[in-house]
């Protein structure tokens, strides 16, 4: 896998999978919609620590900074 996500990228995706838990924890959602933006925020995780997102490809999206060699 090719690393498609920059700093900034992975910051944000970390935050809001922070909010989500902070919102569970304090009981500001809950039910179906908490087991939705759990999973999210899992995946929102695991990307963030691989630095890659598959859902980039098709769009070619790529927000890690190109080095030059």
């Amino acid at each position: 896998m090719k690393k498609n996500m920059g700093f900034l990228d992975k910051a944000i995706r970390f935050a809001l999978a922070l909010l989500v838990g902070v919102l569970y924890y304090t009981g500001v959602i809950s039910g179906t919609l908490a087991i939705v933006l759990g999973l999210l925020a899992i995946v929102f995780i695991i990307t963030s620590f691989i630095s890659f997102c598959p859902l980039y490809l098709p769009f070619g999206i790529n927000t890690s900074r190109k080095r030059k060699t």
